[in-house]
C-alpha cells in the first residue's frame, strides 16, 4: 500500500472511512457483508493485515460485534460496519458494550427500509441511533458526516472520544456518502485531547489482582441503579462534545434543518434561496446526540419559520420542535424509501415556506 497520508487522492466514501479508522489506531475489524458498506469489510480484509491488524469476515452480525467487544476488552482499537438491517442485528452487543463501558467504533452506512427495503441512501436509523436503539438507558456519541474529509474526521475522533468515554461511539452515514468518492487528503493522526491510560483491560492478572467487566448486575437489589446512575453522570459529561454547523443562520427568516447528506445537499439550496432574495439560513447537526438543542433553540426561535428536511417520515423533526418549543412554525420535508431530494426541490420547499 503506498503511503497515503498528506497526499490527496480520489476515494470512495466506505474506503476513506476503513483508510481513517487504520491511521487511528484500529488494529481490529469484524464485519459481515451487506450493501451499500460491503466496500469497508472489502478494504479492511486487505489493509488490516498489511497495517499488523486482524481482518475477521464473522459469520454474522451477531458475531461481528460480539468480535468487538472481545477485542476491546484488551484494550484494542476495534470497529465494526453494517447497514441498517445488520446495525439492528448488533443491537444487543452495542448496549453490552456501553453496559461494560467498551469503547468502540460501530459505523452504519444507511439504507431504505423498514424491512429489507432498498440498497440507496436513507436517514430512517435516526431514531435507532440517537434513542438508544437496543435495550437500557444507554446513550453513545453519534456522528453524522456530510463530507468525505468530514467523515474522515469523524472515525478518528470516535476512536478517541470511545477511549476518554469508555463508550461505544457511532457514525450515522449512508449510502449515499459511502458510494460517492470526493479528492481528500488523509492527514496525520493526532489525537485532540489526552487519552486516558487504559488501567481496566484484561490482559492477564500477573503481578496484580484480578479483574473482571461484565454487565450483568444482581449481586443486590440496587447495584444495578448504582450503575445507570454512574452511567447517567457519564452521559451528562459527554454532551460537551456537542458540535454543529450553522450557514448564513444568523440572520435567517427561514432557518432550514438537515444533517448529513440532506445538510450538505439543503446547503445549497439556501444558496439559491438568497439569490432569489429569500433569507434563508442552514442548522446542521455535526453531532445528533449529543444534539445542539439550545443552538437550535436559539436560531428557531428568532427565525419566522423553520423546514426540517430529512430522507425519512420524520424524525430528527422531533428534537427540532422540542428545541423550539413552537409547532406552528415549523414544517417538514422529507424523502422515504431512497430517493434523493434535490437542492431545485427544497429550495421550492423554501419558497412554499416564506409564503
Amino acid at each position: 500500500m503506498p503511503k497515503i497520508v498528506n497526499k490527496k487522492i480520489l476515494v470512495s466514501g466506505n474506503e476513506a472511512i476503513a483508510e481513517a479508522a487504520i491511521i487511528a489506531g484500529c488494529r481490529f475489524y469484524a464485519g459481515y457483508p451487506i450493501t451499500p458498506q460491503n466496500q469497508i469489510p472489502e478494504y479492511m480484509s486487505w489493509r488490516m493485515p498489511e497495517a499488523g491488524g486482524v481482518f475477521i469476515q464473522a459469520e454474522s452480525e451477531l458475531a461481528a460485534i460480539n468480535m468487538v467487544f472481545g477485542a476491546s476488552l484488551t484494550g484494542t482499537r476495534a470497529m465494526t460496519s453494517s447497514s441498517s438491517p445488520g446495525i439492528s442485528l448488533k443491537l444487543e452487543g452495542i448496549s453490552y458494550m456501553a453496559g461494560c463501558e467498551l469503547p468502540g467504533v460501530i459505523v452504519n452506512m444507511q439504507r431504505g427500509g423498514p424491512g429489507l427495503g432498498n440498497i440507496q441512501g436513507s436517514q430512517a436509523d435516526y431514531f435507532q441511533a440517537v434513542k438508544g436503539g437496543g435495550h437500557g438507558d444507554y446513550k453513545m456519541p453519534v456522528f453524522a458526516p456530510s463530507t468525505i474529509p468530514e467523515a474522515i474526521e469523524h472515525v478518528m475522533d470516535a476512536f478517541d472520544l470511545a477511549d476518554i468515554y469508555r463508550s461505544p461511539v457511532m457514525i450515522l452515514s449512508d449510502g449515499i456518502l459511502g458510494q460517492m468518492m470526493e479528492a481528500v487528503e488523509f492527514l496525520e493522526y493526532k489525537p485532540k485531547n489526552k487519552l486516558p491510560k487504559k488501567d481496566w483491560i484484561l490482559n492477564g492478572a500477573k503481578d496484580r489482582e484480578p479483574r473482571s467487566i461484565y454487565s450483568l448486575m444482581m449481586q443486590s437489589p440496587t447495584m444495578l441503579e448504582k450503575h445507570n446512575w454512574k452511567l447517567a453522570e457519564k452521559y451528562k459529561k459527554m454532551e460537551i462534545e456537542v458540535r454543529y454547523e450553522t450557514y448564513l443562520a444568523d440572520d435567517a427568516e427561514i432557518l432550514v434543518c438537515a444533517y448529513g447528506i440532506m445538510g450538505r445537499i439543503c446547503k445549497g439550496a439556501v444558496d439559491l434561496a438568497r439569490n432569489a432574495g429569500i433569507k434563508a439560513g442552514l442548522f446542521r447537526p455535526v453531532t445528533v446526540w449529543p444534539f445542539a438543542s439550545a443552538v437550535a433553540s436559539k436560531l428557531g426561535k428568532k427565525a419566522k419559520k423553520v423546514l426540517v428536511v430529512e430522507l425519512n417520515l420524520g424524525q430528527m423533526v422531533e428534537d427540532i420542535r422540542l428545541a423550539v418549543e413552537d409547532n406552528k412554525k415549523i414544517s417538514f420535508y422529507g424523502r422515504p424509501g431512497g430517493a434523493v431530494a434535490t437542492k431545485e426541490e427544497i429550495f421550492e420547499k423554501i419558497k412554499e415556506t416564506a409564503k
